[in-house]
């Protein structure tokens, strides 16, 4: 009844925000190139303003297809200016889960990425990483410039009553005051017994610059909740051959007491399965000594200022709370899927509760102290910093360990003012504490050699880390072999070469990894001591087959040695496109779009430790996923209306018919609808 009642109020909050910024509203967001406004002042790449140029020069190349004149917005910890993306052709850019994810059959479950993606992260980690893909994080926020509020509503609608809300709404208060918020609900019931999903992610930030443009603070609160059921897969994929109402929700799972779990859409308890809590509150601050300028306009005079040598304190609080509980804990079948004894002998006709839970506390403060060689370049600076991590971890309900870190940073980036040389190096080392020996070293090189040849980057990685915690003796998750495992090491060449002009990009990565540590069954891990590598190749090309039908090509290429990691060794994806500007705004992309991956070794999952685990007994047979699509954009509206996994509508004489299968025991999607419409304004 409470869940009813909260999801009837979020709707009714939804509607509410909708009609007031509809009324408000006194223009549609118009997508024509350039940055500028009314006032006679422009930016440059740095958000610095600068006078407009004489006459409408900055009108007169309007391109159609580029983003907002009036917004920009810059990612955390980045000095680059970016615009909104208003393209239609990509649902991907729309919906969190990326084409290179599989989930276990209904969104908002656990994800894995079918191209090789290690942790690449030195220090602290707890290693529940499943729904990443789906949330929001600190790297990943945007600091919004605006000269009018901006809102963006969307609303999603799935089959099985799936459903999704999306709202962002900035604005400037004054030059150097922007804020923005960012929520996202995501409800599906699925198509299979017990794996109701539901995704709450909240995101505030603001900046803000004092007028003599010395001091300036960041703020970001970053909230996520993910509460996600887990059938533990299919008791036998058979099942689904002989299905009474055809309906995949007959099907018994391995997880789960009969007769207690229904398709609700309102219904978001977690009887059996996750529940993942995540919090992050971060200011950081600094005060600059540099230059002053300014700049005289017919009506004003803009100050500026340029940092020389800058002095910043950043400081964030988090808190992590990982619990897999089961209220309705069927011993016999653990025993039978999963091998597992359940401690307390259950008495007849009640059944046991499982809990595994812990809980992180951390607060860092980072000082640091960074130069600015040359005033006309906030992009080159040099940065030195140290750091205090304290860790405070609750295992169980009572038990309680401190901890804390000491490390050490440098930093130098340097994107050169014609734009020609982008260069970033950074560095870590945790000098002392819990993960002492840890260290992260990134260099990459990014040249532009000229607009018909395009852009050619370099870079070099190496990670040197603590196993995650969840290896660890402390740990209450089931792990039976958990211990101080030694320290992973991983080598990262990469390169990318991509030619806007021709529409192509080609990237390549190449690791060479030590001491991998993994999971090898459902409560056993594993450390790879030898060396194994994993070589990646990627291609994206776009072909203009006629003036109106284009073709979206993406191909990845992988190969590993070792026995620590399956992947497949060809992932594609061909999207077959009728697309345009009709009618003056309304923009058209319609067409088949096709994922296909070669058969490989998948890795299985376990619901008790949230971790995907290798094996080699099962592989993956799966036929290419299908997808139709009619999207279009008429200003500030953009609607998708999708028909998914088209291919499950042919039945074959396989052994599962319709069904794609990865990991095992966990059947894909059949047949699936979504709607959606994304609405943008501008107060």
């Amino acid at each position: 009844m409470h869940s009813l009642l909260l999801s009837k109020k979020i709707g009714c909050l939804f509607i509410a925000t909708f009609v007031v910024v509809f009324v408000r509203a006194q223009r549609t967001l118009e997508t024509t190139s350039g940055s500028t406004n009314n006032t006679g002042i422009t930016y440059d790449r740095n958000g610095n303003p600068i006078k407009k140029k004489s006459g409408n020069d900055s009108l007169q190349h309007r391109d159609r297809y580029a983003d907002s004149i009036t917004i920009f917005y810059r990612f955390y910890d980045s000095t680059r200016n970016r615009t909104l993306d208003s393209s239609i052709n990509d649902f991907t850019t729309r919906f969190p889960l990326q084409y290179w994810m599989n989930d276990l059959g209904n969104f908002g479950t656990a994800s894995r990425s079918l191209v090789f993606t290690p942790v690449l992260k030195s220090g602290w980690d707890a290693g529940f990483h499943q729904y990443d893909a789906i949330n929001y994080s600190i790297e990943n926020s945007k600091f919004f410039q605006t000269t009018r509020p901006y809102t963006e509503l969307s609303y999603l609608l799935g089959s099985k009553s799936e459903q999704m809300v999306n709202l962002l709404h900035t604005q400037n208060r004054n030059p150097r005051f922007n804020f923005a918020v960012e929520y996202r609900f995501s409800n599906s019931p699925g198509l299979y017994r017990l794996q109701n999903a539901s995704l709450n992610n909240i995101r505030f930030t603001s900046h803000y610059q004092t007028a003599n443009k010395r001091y300036e603070s960041f703020f970001v609160i970053v909230s996520n909740k993910n509460a996600a059921s887990e059938n533990g897969g299919l008791q036998s994929l058979s099942q689904l051959n002989s299905l009474t109402l055809g309906d995949p929700f007959e099907a018994l799972s391995r997880l789960g007491l009969a007769g207690t779990q229904s398709r609700n859409p309102f219904n978001t308890t977690v009887n059996t399965g996750n529940i993942y809590q995540t919090s992050t509150i971060l200011y950081r601050h600094q005060y600059d000594f540099g230059q002053k300028d300014s700049i005289v306009t017919d009506s004003s005079v803009i100050k500026l200022f340029y940092a020389r040598l800058r002095f910043q304190h950043t400081l964030s609080i988090s808190t992590h709370l990982y619990n897999f509980r089961d209220v309705n804990a069927v011993d016999s079948n653990y025993l039978t899927y999963f091998n597992y004894q359940i401690p307390a002998t259950p008495t007849i006709g009640v059944y046991d509760t499982i809990s595994f839970k812990e809980k992180w506390s951390i607060v860092n403060n980072e000082f640091s102290i960074i130069s600015f060689p040359e005033k006309n370049n906030q992009s080159q600076f040099f940065k030195v910093g140290a750091a205090l991590q304290n860790l405070k971890g609750t295992f169980g309900d009572t038990a309680v360990h401190n901890f804390y870190n000491v490390y050490a940073l440098a930093e130098y980036r340097n994107r050169t003012r014609n734009q020609v040389w982008d260069i970033e190096a950074t560095g870590n080392l945790y000098l002392t504490g819990m993960n002492a020996g840890d260290y992260n070293a990134f260099i990459s090189l990014k040249r532009k050699l000229s607009k018909t040849v395009g852009n050619l980057q370099l870079g070099f990685q190496n990670v040197n880390r603590t196993p995650s915690f969840i290896f660890n003796p402390l740990t209450t998750f089931p792990i039976k072999n958990k211990q101080s495992f030694n320290k992973e090491n991983t080598t990262r060449l990469f390169a990318e070469y991509e030619n806007p002009k021709l529409a192509f990009k080609l990237s390549g990565e190449y690791y060479l990894v030590s001491n991998y540590v993994f999971m090898d069954s459902f409560f056993t891990a594993r450390q790879e001591t030898g060396l194994f590598n994993v070589l990646h190749i990627s291609a994206e090309k776009k072909f203009r087959l006629t003036k109106y039908i284009n073709w979206y090509s993406e191909l990845h290429l992988q190969q590993t040695t070792g026995d620590a990691v399956h992947v497949p060794s060809l992932l594609a994806r061909n999207r077959i496109a009728f697309e345009g500007n009709f009618y003056k705004n309304l923009f058209l992309s319609t067409g088949v779009e096709i994922r296909y991956y070669s058969n490989y070794q998948a890795d299985n999952y376990s619901p008790f430790t949230g971790q995907f685990f290798y094996q080699s007994t099962y592989t993956t047979s799966n036929r290419p996923d299908v997808n139709a699509f009619f999207h279009f954009r008429i200003k500030g509206f953009k609607a998708f209306i999708r028909a998914e996994n088209i291919n499950t509508l042919i039945v074959t004489t396989s052994e599962l018919g319709k069904y794609n299968v990865s990991p095992q025991s966990y059947p894909h999607q059949t047949f699936w609808f979504r709607f959606g419409v994304w609405w943008s304004f501008v107060n």
